[in-house]
């Protein structure tokens, strides 16, 4: 079974043209990690995730 691991949280609501999570996921790219960025409805805030295979990495 698949999950995800929360990396980082950023709320939704930043400033005209920032993209801080997507920002962060590409820095996570590039040092290897599979970082995707989903949103997170019940918080308002976007999640920076990581694939995580029978809760362990």
């Amino acid at each position: 079974m698949t999950s995800r691991r929360v990396l980082e949280k950023f709320p939704a609501g930043g400033p005209h043209g920032s993209w801080p999570a997507e920002e962060f996921a590409e820095e996570q790219r590039r040092a290897g990690v599979k970082a995707t960025v989903v949103m997170d409805l019940a918080s308002d805030a976007f999640l920076v995730v990581t694939p995580q295979r029978d809760g362990r990495e």
